[in-house]
């Protein structure tokens, strides 16, 4: 009996994740001295610290930056959010802050520099090592924008002309201070970038094997000056861990890792679901009412301009509707089709453009196919409503066959038109903005949803008008 029970516990027994962000948390309000206090910390991730981070209040950070040691505050510094990181920076004294700026990749600490203050930043900066400070004011001179204001000099770098041992000596002398060591980088006596060597052809290399056999001359890079919307698409298209990063006189200055090329992606795709929303940049549940409210505002001033457009539109066909008034019900049908259909033709048209290459042959050809399938989508919904309409009007509006197929016919038409349309204007849209050198995603989807409306309107009570009433005499 007792052997069946253990059996059942350990079935239905379930493992529990530690709470590592409680148990620093404990360690830092606990009253253990500094030195034992550290040595428990540095068991954890740093990860985990800067997690634990967010939940202590100042008092309790300023123990935990005194307490920890510099390497693992910078690597807790590496997970942080970018508003927490400049945040908890601007809470250490200068000494420590500028420890935690040397550990740290040169492109965060540029990023996170870029938020101090004039004065303190100039002393954070004139306590770093010389070589820290050189990497960090050159990552510091390229624009957000720019490539090269992601990129890191922790790589190697030896030059073209060494022999197969000395290249070995010169990887075990630079993989002391760098961590990227997967792939190294070969450059000429200029400092122009040569090629490429992968850590495991340089290992199993004979000694009397030329070191220009090994070196892949043909390997991907790109300017520090290119923006970053022209280079994702490059590197998302090779599946090295780090690509060379050079300046125009293709010099080698440094790379851009894998993970950073995520990073990247990650940013601008969250730029683009922001413009898609209709907002002018991204906005996290921290963020002040009045802050959010002035990345909303601009693009809802616009829309309610056009918004005001499509009223005076329907405005317009006051003598339609009053003659007619049972096509009033079927407004919102045309109108939400039209806006659904063009936001997925905005969609992927926004992803096609991420390709750089597009030709305009192939652009016209994109055009082409979304009208088609808008056409398409439109002819079949435009059947099946006229047939579905023309029913519900005669069966519950008690109306005759005639009038009531008369006006889901007008309906169907005009559906079907406004999807064609619809679909046209959510790629022609975006395409025009990428023409005039303004990001696509600037056509975002309350644009295209309120452009479209004013379409959709036009179509539908033009039709109405031309063939109910004057043609038809269907109205009152």
């Amino acid at each position: 009996m007792q052997e069946k029970t253990a059996v059942i516990i350990s079935e239905n027994a379930v493992a529990v994740k530690p709470d590592y962000e409680s148990e620093i948390i404990t360690i830092i309000r606990g009253n253990d001295s500094p030195k034992a206090a550290q040595t428990r910390l540095e068991d954890y991730h740093g990860n985990d610290i800067a997690q634990a981070m967010a939940e202590l209040n100042l008092q309790e950070r300023k123990k935990l930056y005194r307490v920890c040691t510099i390497p693992l505050l910078a690597e807790a510094f590496e997970h942080l959010e970018e508003e927490d990181a400049d945040r908890f920076f601007g809470e250490m004294d200068i000494k420590k802050a500028s420890g935690v700026l040397s550990e740290l990749e040169p492109d965060t600490a540029a990023g996170i520099l870029h938020h101090v203050e004039k004065e303190r930043r100039a002393l954070i900066i004139d306590a770093l090592p010389a070589d820290v400070k050189k990497d960090i004011r050159l990552i510091a001179s390229f624009d957000e924008d720019e490539i090269g204001s992601k990129m890191t000099t922790d790589c190697i770098v030896i030059r073209e002309n060494l022999s197969v041992p000395d290249a070995m000596s010169e990887l075990v002398r630079q993989a002391e201070e760098n961590d990227n060591i997967a792939t190294i980088f070969v450059v000429d006596e200029d400092g122009e970038f040569y090629g490429a060597v992968e850590l495991r052809d340089l290992i199993t290399a004979k000694k009397d094997m030329a070191l220009d056999d090994l070196v892949v001359t043909s390997f991907p890079y790109v300017y520090a000056h290119e923006s970053i919307d022209d280079c994702i698409e490059k590197l998302k298209d090779y599946s090295e861990a780090s690509i060379p990063v050079l300046d125009n006189a293709n010099r080698f200055l440094g790379i851009i890792t894998s993970q950073s090329v995520v990073e990247v992606v990650d940013d601008e795709m969250g730029e683009d679901y922001a413009r898609l929303a209709g907002l002018t940049a991204e906005e996290d549940l921290k963020e002040p009412l009045l802050q959010s409210m002035k990345k909303r505002l601009p693009w809802l001033l616009a829309l309610l301009g056009l918004g005001i457009l499509v009223s005076t539109v329907v405005g317009a066909f006051e003598s339609v509707v009053q003659s007619l008034t049972l096509i009033m019900a079927f407004q919102s049908l045309i109108l939400d089709m039209a806006g659904n259909v063009g936001t997925q033709s905005l969609a992927v048209t926004i992803r096609v453009l991420m390709d750089e290459n597009l030709t305009f042959a192939q652009k016209m050809k994109l055009v082409a196919k979304e009208t088609r399938i808008g056409f398409f989508n439109g002819l079949m919904l435009g059947t099946l409503s006229v047939g579905f309409v023309g029913l519900y009007i005669m069966l519950f509006k008690h109306k005759d066959f005639f009038f009531s197929f008369a006006v889901s016919g007008c309906i169907g038409v005009s559906l079907m038109l406004a999807m064609l349309i619809s679909s046209a204007v959510g790629t022609l849209i975006p395409l025009f903005f990428k023409k005039i050198k303004v990001d696509p995603a600037v056509a975002s989807g309350p644009l295209i949803t309120t452009v479209n409306d004013l379409v959709a309107v036009i179509t539908y009570y033009g039709l109405s008008w031309l063939l109910l009433i004057n043609v038809l005499q269907l109205g009152s």
